[in-house]
């Protein structure tokens, strides 16, 4: 056994999860200790690590458990030496390339313009979808499956941050057109917020085109808005619905929702959108959208129940 070997309750701190959490994985989905010494327990490896840490970082990101493990499994660590280059997978014959699991061929060409640093064939890529598919479907099916893969090749190699600037780039464009080509009338009915220190807005942003779409107004705050500057919002625009997009776990703090709770008037809807927030953790009142086709179902619902209702 080497010393890199680490016990299980040295893993948990490392990536931030309970032991308990641990055992799940491994019982479930294969991603557990591989060196064994009679009569001790099981220590993970350094290999074993990577595969947990590629397994956090995508459960965080909103990839169900199962296809989180499928990726982990297939983790560069375990692509053979003469199959890297510069600590990337790749193919045969050269090409580094992103994993975007069972999604279909036009995910796979549009991880191939995102390496190449295309931002012509990857904006003609998403807006053809945009207009075919929709925004729910393109997010779904197109988008987050390159995201997550560019995500997974960065925590595997710490490389790929120019790919992810831009691909996040022409995904944010794309979805402003979509919002400035559906313009709706009356007052916007939903407020968009990132948690105070949250800064990852993508998946606001594709809340908020598919909104446009659906017809529904809304506000976006984007990032990292501090729960006074929130409340404020709340209380000026008196909003239908609010939705308050976490990422990660340290940026969802109950207490803002909380906040917006307590404002006078308070919205109808409360939703804590994101892979960040816990269900234990929520207070009485708030939903928890588990996708973007949901939070899309509940706003149009709470648009619908005030078009029902009789004007003052």
């Amino acid at each position: 056994m080497t010393d890199e070997a680490l016990s299980a309750g040295a893993v948990a701190r490392r990536l931030g999860v309970a032991v308990t959490t641990l055992r799940t994985w491994h019982q479930r989905y294969g991603l557990g200790p591989s060196e064994h010494v009679p009569g001790h327990h099981r220590r993970y490896t350094p290999t074993d690590l990577a595969r947990l840490e590629v397994m956090r970082r995508l459960t965080a990101e909103g990839v169900t458990p199962a296809e989180a493990a499928r990726w982990a499994r297939q983790s560069p660590v375990d692509t053979p030496p003469s199959a890297r280059r510069n600590g990337v997978a790749t193919r045969d014959g050269g090409g580094t390339t992103i994993p975007v699991g069972r999604a279909g061929p036009a995910a796979r060409g549009l991880a191939r313009a995102a390496m190449r640093l295309d931002p012509v064939t990857v904006g003609r890529t998403i807006d053809e979808s945009l207009v075919a598919e929709g925004v729910v479907a393109t997010w779904d099916g197109l988008l987050r499956p390159v995201l997550t893969g560019i995500g997974e090749r960065h925590a595997a190699t710490a490389a790929m941050i120019e790919v992810e600037h831009l691909f996040s780039r022409c995904v944010t464009e794309a979805f402003a057109v979509v919002a400035r080509a559906h313009p709706t009338d009356g007052p916007p009915r939903v407020l968009l917020s990132c948690a105070d220190d949250e800064q990852h807005t993508l998946p606001l942003e594709a809340l908020a085109a598919a909104l446009a779409e659906a017809g529904v107004g809304c506000r976006m705050l984007g990032a990292r808005v501090p729960v006074a500057a929130l409340t404020t919002a709340v209380v000026r625009t008196a909003p239908a619905a609010v939705v308050l997009w976490s990422h990660i776990r340290a940026t969802a703090d109950p207490a803002q929702l909380t906040a917006v709770l307590a404002v006078p008037r308070r919205p109808l809807l409360v939703l804590a959108a994101g892979p960040g927030w816990w269900d234990d953790t929520l207070p009485a009142g708030v939903v928890r959208p588990v996708s973007l086709a949901e939070a899309v179902s509940l706003a149009l619902a709470v648009r619908d129940s005030l078009d029902r209702s009789p004007t003052d």
